[in-house]
């Protein structure tokens, strides 16, 4: 479930293996693209930690972190 805090939304995922972390980070990647908004992010084996933020309104949580976090969680749900 997605956090906001510090101005910004977050949330963790956590995979089988690294493998299934990178597959998602692809997918995550290649959907943030296409909307023009992209993730602060860390992976580490079968964790990735993810952070959205609108730099161009300060540095807060705006509506194109909140359907970015829903295309993420649809992305892990088909993907975990």
């Amino acid at each position: 479930m997605w956090q906001e805090k510090d101005k910004q939304l977050y949330r963790e995922f956590k995979f089988k293996d690294f493998k299934r972390a990178f597959d998602f980070m692809a997918k995550v990647a290649e959907a943030a693209d296409k909307m023009n908004h992209h993730p602060k992010w860390t992976n580490e084996y079968n964790r990735v930690e993810i952070w959205l933020s609108t730099h161009s309104a300060g540095g807060t949580v705006t509506d194109a972190d909140r359907r970015l976090s829903r295309e993420i969680d649809r992305i892990f749900d088909e993907n975990a």
